[in-house]
């Protein structure tokens, strides 16, 4: 049986992991780092910003659990993103730099919300990536599916790949 085949796996699939920098309270680091650490031993690609707070725990959990994570930076130096990626892409494009988060993920698992989170999720859900909430704001019901912990988030990106 191939990673693809196993009940569970996340073999093949890059999730985006977005949330607040800066503004990422405790309680979002560390589910961002569980969660990385999940969607790592599941055989997924994490995908995030390539900044701190939910972004560097993400990517903190990933590499802890073997995976790789990619972080898309607002920027144009590598110096500027978070170490504990695996491999930071420069792409200029300041906060438009969210569409290609989104666009580079089967799914998506919001950690936390601030105003970026927030964009990354409304493009999610209008480019029909399917989408998981991990706390955050109360949203439409056509938005992202909720998750009470980790285990569910996980759960519920596998479900709505199909796998």
């Amino acid at each position: 049986m191939t990673d693809v085949d196993r009940p569970g796996s996340l073999a093949g699939l890059y999730v985006a992991v977005i949330g607040p920098g800066a503004g990422a309270t405790p309680d979002d680091v560390a589910r961002a780092q569980d969660l990385g650490e999940a969607l790592a031993r599941a055989g997924a690609v994490v995908v995030t910003g390539g900044m701190g707070g939910v972004m560097r725990a993400a990517a903190a959990g990933a590499r802890a659990a073997g995976g790789t994570a990619v972080g898309l930076l607002p920027g144009t130096s590598r110096d500027a993103g978070s170490e504990e990626h695996t491999v930071l892409v420069t792409t200029g494009l300041g906060e438009m730099r969210n569409a290609l988060v989104v666009r580079a993920a089967d799914a998506v698992v919001a950690v936390g919300c601030s105003w970026g989170t927030l964009s990354e999720l409304a493009l999610a859900v209008r480019t029909g990536t399917p989408v998981v909430a991990l706390g955050g704001w109360d949203l439409p019901d056509d938005g992202p599916r909720r998750a009470a912990d980790v285990a569910e988030a996980v759960r519920l990106v596998h479900d709505a790949v199909g796998r």
